[in-house]
């Protein structure tokens, strides 16, 4: 089924304490719709660059099926750039410098090509181009899906407030929820933001894996142990598009099949912290993810309890 993408493709300059990089290829639409591109071809790119972008990550898009007709490449301009360190940790960083360059003005054009759209997925924007993303589109699609982050919380909490009221999936992850919602709780905290309107909200905790809420219905999918993290830029905007990519392909955005969805991004994601970038999810092999979904399989499987 189609699915539109709504985010950053951009320049990323990232350091860890496993090494450092110059400038690569990141924004959340990047590492998204590389990961949608593993469960459907229809996958259908919004997004702005500059002339400096690499035409070859373009044509790697295009090659696992990304239409990109909805990417503005600006004559004489330059593409966003955002710089990073992380802590020893790997849960937190420091920015170091954030260039918005073309990214400054972006208005989204949806192409007539797009409007057919059944899923869309809205990368961390200003809550103002999202908002705009959905209001031209002709046709409601089956499911939107939204992240965002602290910083509009801070500076457009309106506006992200009433953005979150359209959409039917938040993704935030747990210092988020505590700051939107003002509950330390996170049930509390899940409760409080679905009444701001969205059916089901994903809490991510990195590496303390995801928590799925719907109503009442709670579902914690665990994250893999994984040998070696270098880096974890990208996991977040990898995981939302290995669980949009997962319902588009299914066509199922029952709350049964989201479990799913769920455990197919944590396993993409879970790739996507072994290198930096999106180097490692740039050619994965069907037969890798499989095994990682049955990875996850087995770390959660136990056998009946008795007393």
């Amino acid at each position: 089924m189609s699915l539109l993408v709504v985010g950053s493709v951009a320049f990323d300059a990232i350091e860890t304490p496993f090494g450092k990089t110059d400038k690569i290829v990141g924004g959340a639409a990047s590492y998204i719709s590389l990961a949608t591109s593993y469960f459907t071809k229809g996958t259908k790119l919004v997004a702005v660059v500059g002339e400096d972008f690499p035409q070859e990550f373009i044509e790697t898009l295009q090659n696992r099926g990304v239409s990109t007709e909805g990417l503005q490449i600006k004559q004489g301009e330059k593409s966003f750039f955002w710089s990073g360190k992380y802590h020893t940790d790997m849960n937190s960083r420091d920015t170091l410098i954030t260039e918005l360059n073309v990214l400054g003005n972006f208005d989204p054009i949806i192409p007539e090509s797009y409007q057919d759209c059944e899923f869309l997925m809205l990368g961390n924007l200003t809550p103002a181009v999202q908002q705009t993303v959905i209001n031209r589109l002709t046709k409601r699609p089956k499911l939107i899906v939204m992240d965002t982050m602290n910083f509009w919380m801070e500076i457009a909490l309106d506006d992200l407030k009433k953005t979150i009221s359209m959409v039917d999936v938040l993704t935030i992850n747990d210092e988020e929820a505590r700051q939107l919602s003002g509950e330390y709780s996170l049930v509390k905290a899940a409760a409080k933001i679905q009444a701001m309107g969205p059916k089901y909200l994903i809490i991510k905790k990195g590496e303390n894996g995801a928590l799925l809420f719907h109503g009442k219905e709670v579902f914690f999918a665990p994250a893999l142990p994984l040998e070696e993290v270098f880096d974890p830029t990208g996991a977040g905007d990898t995981f939302a598009g290995g669980f949009i990519g997962y319902l588009a392909k299914t066509g199922d955005i029952s709350f049964e099949n989201m479990k799913n969805a769920i455990i197919y991004g944590s396993a993409m994601a879970s790739f996507c912290v072994e290198k930096f970038g999106t180097e490692r999810i740039m050619d994965l092999k069907e037969d890798e993810l499989q095994a990682r979904i049955q990875q996850f399989q087995k770390l959660v499987k136990f056998g009946a309890l008795s007393f």
